[in-house]
């Protein structure tokens, strides 16, 4: 692809001229090695590539995912013939590092000498994490990513050198400033190249709400998110370079997707901190905060992928804890027996089944779930009652924005789906 057709494809996305075409974190639209300035080529794959010229060899961030890497490798490829000299990690999610070991391949078979992994130094912890949780990843993953089956990977590259503020790295001539920032991992690592006027950014900007809020991963960091964003903007930039989606090149341009999305998390931050000094549930909290209008209708920051709601749930675990204000739910009666004793209440499951889809043809599909959800537990084996649910999952999904709630609800309609084929 054109590096500069590019840069103006992200400037119509962000104008509104052009609609923002990306499914999930993935632009519909990307493909190849797009040179977007002199010695920089920024390669779209499942999680993307951005590669420096330097004299010494190429500089990376990211090697993206162990099932994009290849195609990754023959993009790059196609642009430079000189080896990896180094790579550094944004952080250490998965679809950024598992490329690791198709690059060091590809470098044993050209006969390079070993690449040189660079990352925050929290990334080790998370790797060893991975290994004590593989199998709840995997799970996650399946939900998430509407898997047929758990998957998660075990074997992961460790960087070599590691950093805890700030590092400057000088290969070939060029400087790299690299830069922690807690905000979607507590191991975030955002770079200024100055001699390109460059930002890598890793997932710090990824064209629509900030991941901040996930509601089946460890704990993310809106405001400090916020402040890594402003430190960038500081900086002055012309070209900004994502793990996602196309780069944004022109410093108003990268200037104004930087700071709007800084302060759409300093307002969600505000606004949960102020109602929780106030005394407030977390359940009034997470009803009451509203990101807004004029930052909710910008398109890079659309909740397709994470969501304001689940921000602010983890604003308030971070700063809260667990306990939500409702003393009922600090030592809460197991979910079953709660619902056996509602049902009993109603006059059996069934009704509590059919009081849920009623509320769902309302159109409350929030309500609706909780009576459907009541009525399974109370009568596991009641098909009328499993019906009910996977239909309530299913509209609720077709309605949701965000992706991470979709691949939840659908995992629950399924859940009941194939409960049914055995009743």
């Amino acid at each position: 692809m054109d590096g500069q057709e590019m840069l103006e494809r992200s400037a119509r996305w962000i104008t509104g001229e052009e609609p923002l075409a990306m499914n999930g974190l993935f632009s519909e639209n990307a493909g190849g090695a797009a040179v977007v300035a002199d010695g920089v080529v920024l390669i779209e794959a499942f999680s993307n590539v951005v590669a420096f010229d330097t004299d010494e060899g190429i500089v990376l961030f990211d090697v993206s995912h162990h099932m994009s890497a290849p195609q990754a490798i023959s993009e790059l490829r196609t642009w430079s013939d000189a080896p990896v000299h180094t790579a550094v990690y944004t952080h250490g999610h998965v679809d950024h590092v598992t490329g690791a070991q198709a690059f060091d391949a590809e470098a044993a078979k050209r006969g390079n000498k070993p690449i040189r992994y660079v990352g925050h130094e929290a990334i080790p912890d998370r790797f060893d994490r991975y290994q004590l949780t593989n199998g709840y990843n995997g799970w996650i993953n399946m939900r998430q990513f509407r898997l047929p089956e758990p998957a998660w990977p075990s074997e992961f590259i460790y960087p070599e050198l590691t950093y805890r503020t700030s590092t400057n790295l000088s290969i070939g001539g060029t400087g790299f400033d690299l830069r922690h920032a807690r905000g979607e991992t507590d191991d975030h690592t955002w770079a200024w190249v100055p001699d390109k006027r460059a930002i890598c950014v890793g997932d710090l900007f990824i064209w629509q709400f900030p991941n901040a809020g996930n509601p089946q991963k460890v704990q993310r960091f809106a405001w400090d998110w916020a402040v890594s964003l402003r430190e960038m903007a500081a900086m002055k930039p012309e070209l900004l370079l994502p793990a996602h989606g196309p780069a944004v090149g022109g410093e108003d341009m990268v200037a104004e997707v930087l700071l709007n999305t800084a302060t759409a998390l300093e307002s969600l931050h505000e606004q949960t901190l102020a109602l929780m000094n106030s005394g407030a549930r977390l359940n009034d909290v997470i009803h009451t905060v509203k990101l807004p209008q004029e930052l909710a209708d910008l398109p890079y920051l659309r909740p397709s992928y994470d969501e304001p709601e689940f921000v602010v749930r983890n604003i308030w675990r971070l700063y809260g804890g667990w306990y939500d204000g409702n003393p009922a739910n600090l030592k809460p009666a197991a979910d079953v027996a709660l619902a056996c004793e509602t049902a009993a209440l109603a006059g059996g499951a069934d009704v509590l089944a059919a009081r849920a889809e009623a509320i769902a043809e309302e159109g409350d599909l929030r309500l609706a779930s909780h009576f459907a959800e009541m009525a399974v537990m109370a009568d596991p084996d009641s098909a009328r009652c499993h019906q009910v649910r996977a239909a309530v999952y299913d509209a609720r999904r077709k309605v949701e924005a965000s992706y991470m709630a979709r691949g939840i609800y659908r995992s629950a309609a399924i859940d009941s789906k194939i409960r049914l084929k055995d009743l």
